[in-house]
């Protein structure tokens, strides 16, 4: 298991794991806590797709059930042992053809069971934890629908259709599709059916750690998602299967989960399977050196984070000093230490010493090593950290956070030393020391503290600036030595005053020099990680919204932008975003003006250009007010012109970018720039997926989270909404198709090569023709391209001699792969969201409702759809056509939904206007309508014109003023939602304004 382990993800590092005690040289010399460093970019973007598939398990491990308590993560408080059932009572239900060949059972009796009795007793209890564990995932389910993304409420739809494939399909190919394919789901899976459990091979994959805990109940602890949908996940990721894939067309095997939700298990996984990847590391390594002992492997085996992995490998690190109770160890006296628990009244101090040994010359040296010995054992016990641990979670721990004293000696010597150093240098350390300063006395629960709080301690705290620590309560200690003593720790026999004081000493020693540095370690960790779980999920949300702007279309555009010196950088272009004419003009030359605004007038009128966008960078309010001032006076008459204020951020990278010299090679950057602000109003999302998603400027505290980790969801969240939303492969770039999924850089460059050579494409099946295309990548990707009619009539008109494809047969090398042939005709169907392994299904529905794949979004078709639901049902209708529900409602959509349909055209679009306001006339009380711009950890940031975003706190975003359907979510507001406020203070000097959430506009 320790090789499956090794190779179950070659490209992820330990190193992505957090770990705090690897700053310390000794278990005795803690030091303070710092916050980690922003750790490299990881590949954990492929999750357990990329790595090597692992051949079915020959032999399986039967797990160990921990001796501590199972703490409830929600509370902290471990669950009476009396409630427990046993291990095989908790086993997840399972299908009757996979019960023969489940993982082994494990209990904490010794009494043998037979096989009979066990299946007998295993039956009767399925009934009844059935409907309890419905009931916990009906909650589970309810909770996540928070952060569902894509929800479009159509009016003649009977469900919510959620990215254009609410319905997932769980599919009975045809014999010889399945040869082709590297697996096949021949049973549809029902909601929360004990049928859904996989057979043994996926089984298998969830107990091939190596370690002593379940990971499919630890996996379901963790999340909250039901431990058969845990194990689907795994095993569908295993399998290769992208996201947006398992979100649309396996939805029924997850328990219709959101894509996040399935994010999050992916990661959640990730780091149990590098904790367990260096778990067998390290015991590696101590056996190597001969430190290895069984019960240390246990504790090894045992541990369900890096903080708990490293507490127990600390002592025997090589880059350490030697802890003070291996030297004692070393001098022998282990044993006595032993029998000071077991045989006290036979422990004689004396009989150790041996003088003329350093920590043995006297009783003090040999009672000094005891304690220490003794003081290690209890750091490292099970019940004891527990017991300490549930103490911890009872009492009212706090986290303190004040200035430094370096950072005050700065201070004091930067007024001093004012007029040796520039002024500029100077300003800049106040103004790093002023945004820290509601942290100079700062004190709160660790319960209560907020994550942009504890991400700012952080950054204080690295930047020396702030100094943190933790504050226990005494009562812990107390309670924590009282219990020791007394009951853990007790002698098994009497022992004498001077022993009991060894015992007390270890026990105060322990408490003071290890286990308050491992709880504070632990705890500043779990803080940071939900702080950075929190950040990323706004990131996501961010950036998911500003995506599926709906795009602008069917008008000429004008992108500006803005500058002084070197002038405003014009770019004209065509509905279809085709560069049409660039310019160079000097808006805010004194002299120049009345000739650049002819210049402005004479090519807006020839391009019959009415919409100007115009970047938020420098010169944006003097821009804006330049062509606030035109409008006004109808100087663009006959146009009706008017113009908007975009984010530009990201657009000087993408100018110079390798991407923009090849689209635009004769182009200045420049120029290149307002072409770019332009576009990202025509089509935000293909516009904005050639910027890396960190330099679009959403979220906050993005140098303060892991970088590995905030890469791999920005990655991920792009994938799925260039996937849900669909590309036409006819007409799209190949920017925009390698984040399609299944698809990759390789694949979109020999895409756009074959699309050159020989065409447009005419069906699905011609991407079988494309080099590197196999069955796998084919049956990811098909779903998420279109073939558009009209494009591809436009594609193929432009095209001079397009050569056609005959019709043939493609051989294609590799297990299960057959000949495949290719037709040579359009296929209605293809500009569907209906993935090509349901077209059978499609087609018998079609032929049932008595309608025709030539009808595709046409209202008689329509029509006699929704007379056919309303006749029967659904479910009904799935039987009749031999397929799931979800399958079949996935086919309703996308047979009713209108040619050339976009989910973004349901979300919120760009918001031209004609005039301008300054920040100097609001007034407090005024009731404005704005977009909001970007959402943070502490409230949302909203454009209302006035050149100045304002914030709504989060305290103002109240559940009575937001829509029912967004009631549910954690991050209330996104970027692009309209909103109405009411402004309730301004601040002209610091420029901030405040606002209150009157309601959302919809």
């Amino acid at each position: 298991s320790t090789a499956k382990v090794s190779n179950y993800k070659e490209n992820e590092t330990i190193d992505s794991e957090r770990s705090f005690s690897e700053a310390v040289s000794s278990d005795e010399d803690m030091e303070e806590w710092r916050p980690p460093e922003p750790k490299a970019p990881s590949k954990r973007a492929r999750g357990p797709a990329a790595g090597v598939k692992k051949p079915a398990a020959t032999r399986t491990v039967k797990p160990k059930v921990p001796k501590e308590p199972k703490v409830n993560k929600a509370s902290g408080v471990p669950k009476p042992r009396a409630t427990r059932k046993p291990a095989a009572e908790r086993k997840p239900p399972v299908s009757r053809s996979a019960q023969n060949a489940a993982v082994p059972e494990t209990s904490t009796t010794k009494r043998k069971m037979s096989e009979c009795d066990f299946e007998e007793n295993k039956r009767m209890r399925m009934s009844e934890s059935e409907e309890v564990k419905a009931h916990k995932n009906d909650t589970n389910i309810r909770l996540k629908e928070e952060r569902v993304s894509f929800i479009v409420s159509e009016a003649n739809q009977t469900d919510n259709w959620a990215g254009e494939g609410s319905s997932q399909a769980g599919l009975q190919v045809k014999k010889e599709e399945a040869e082709e394919e590297d697996f096949r789901f021949d049973e549809p899976c029902l909601k929360d059916q004990s049928a859904a459990l996989p057979g043994p091979k996926a089984l298998s994959l969830m107990n091939d750690l190596g370690m002593l805990w379940d990971l499919r109940e630890l996996l379901s602890t963790m999340t909250g998602v039901n431990t058969w949908v845990c194990v689907n996940i795994v095993t569908l990721l295993h399998e290769e299967n992208t996201i947006p894939f398992i979100v649309r067309y396996r939805k029924e095997m997850i328990n219709h989960l959101d894509a996040d939700a399935v994010r999050d298990v992916q990661m959640v996984y990730d780091e149990l399977c590098a904790v367990a990847k260096k778990t067998q590391s390290v015991i590696r390594t101590l056996k190597k050196d001969g430190v290895l002992t069984p019960e240390l492997e246990n504790s090894l085996r045992s541990c369900r984070s890096a903080d708990e992995l490293d507490h127990v490998n600390a002592p025997y690190k090589k880059g350490s000093k030697l802890s003070k109770a291996r030297r004692a160890k070393a001098l022998g006296l282990e044993d006595a230490a032993t029998a000071l628990m077991n045989t006290p009244h036979t422990l004689d101090l004396r009989a150790w010493v041996k003088p003329g040994t350093e920590g043995l010359s006297s009783v003090e040296d040999v009672s000094t090593g005891v304690v220490h010995i003794l003081a290690d054992m209890i750091a490292k016990d099970s019940d004891t950290l527990t017991y300490i641990k549930t103490l911890w979670e009872r009492s009212c721990v706090t986290i303190q956070s004040s200035v430094s004293k370096s950072a005050l000696n700065k201070k004091e010597q930067g007024k001093s030393d004012q007029g040796c150093k520039k002024p500029g240098d100077e300003q800049n350390k106040n103004k790093d020391l002023d945004k820290f300063h509601l942290y100079f006395d700062f004190t709160c629960n660790i319960k209560r503290i907020q994550s942009h709080q504890t991400l700012a301690i952080n950054r204080g705290e690295s930047l020396k600036i702030l100094t943190v620590k933790v504050n226990i309560p005494d009562r812990v200690k107390s309670d924590f030595i009282l219990w020791c003593i007394n009951n853990r720790w007790r002698p098994k026999t009497f022992a004498k005053e001077e022993l009991r004081a060894i015992i007390s000493n270890a026990v105060e020693d322990s408490y003071k020099r290890l286990i308050v540095p491992f709880l504070t370690r632990s705890c500043r960790t779990k803080l940071t990680s939900a702080a950075e779980k929190e950040s990323i999920a706004m990131f996501v949300r961010n950036l998911r919204q500003r995506l599926l702007v709906c795009p602008v279309r069917g008008c000429v555009i004008m992108g500006v932008d803005p500058g002084y010196r070197h002038g405003c950088k014009l770019a004209i272009l065509s509905p279809t975003s085709q560069i049409l004419h660039t310019d160079v003009v000097y808006l805010h030359n004194s002299g120049q003006q009345h000739r650049e605004a002819e210049k402005l007038r004479h090519l807006m009128i020839r391009y019959s250009c009415s919409k100007v966008v115009i970047g938020n960078g420098t010169a944006c309010r003097e821009t804006e007010a330049f062509f606030s001032d035109l409008i006004s006076r109808r100087f663009f008459h006959p146009l009706d012109v008017s113009y908007i204020i975009t984010n530009e951020a990201g657009a000087s990278i993408y100018s110079v970018s390798p991407e923009a010299v090849k689209e635009m090679p004769d182009l200045d950057p420049n120029l290149r720039s307002a072409v770019s602000i332009g576009r990202r109003v025509q089509d935000p999302l293909a516009e904005l997926v050639k910027i890396d998603p960190k330099h679009i400027g959403i979220g906050t505290y993005q140098h303060d989270v892991s970088a590995g980790a905030l890469k791999a969801a920005l990655d991920g969240v792009v994938q799925e909404c260039v996937s849900f939303v669909g590309v036409d492969i006819n007409i799209c770039s190949e920017t925009l198709m390698r984040h399609v999924a299944g698809l990759n850089a390789g694949r979109a460059q020999s895409i756009t090569e074959w699309r050159e050579k020989n065409g447009a494409f005419i069906n699905r099946e011609q991407l079988k023709l494309v080099k590197g295309m196999g069955p796998k990548s084919f049956q990811q990707s098909a779903g998420f391209i279109r073939i558009n009619p009209l494009t591809f009539n436009s594609a193929r008109a432009t095209s001079q001699s397009a050569p056609a494809v005959p019709e043939k047969p493609v051989a294609k090398k590799g297990k299960g792969k057959v000949g495949v042939s290719i037709p040579n005709s359009l296929n209605p169907l293809d500009q569907t969201c209906i993935h090509p392994e349901s077209y059978n299904v499609a087609q018998r529905f079609l032929s049932l409702v008595g309608g025709s794949v030539d009808q595709i979004g046409n209202a008689c078709l329509r029509q006699c759809v929704e007379n056919k639901v309303k006749a029967s049902c659904v479910d009904e209708l799935a039987r009749a056509v031999d397929t799931t529900p979800e399958t079949l409602q996935l086919i309703i959509d996308g047979l009713t939904q209108p040619p050339g349909f976009d989910i973004r055209q349901n979300f919120g679009q760009a918001d031209f206007k004609r005039g301008i306001v300054s920040m100097s006339d609001l007034q407090v009380g005024a009731v404005l309508t704005g977009r909001v711009d970007n959402t943070t950890l502490f409230g949302s940031f909203v454009d209302i014109g006035v050149g100045r975003a304002g914030l709504i706190h989060k305290s103002n975003i109240t559940l009575d003023k937001l829509p029912v359907s967004q009631r549910r979510r954690s991050l209330a507001l996104g970027p692009g939602e309209r909103v109405e406020v009411r402004v309730l203070n301004v601040d002209l000097q610091r420029g901030r304004i405040g606002l209150d959430l009157i309601r959302v506009l919809q």
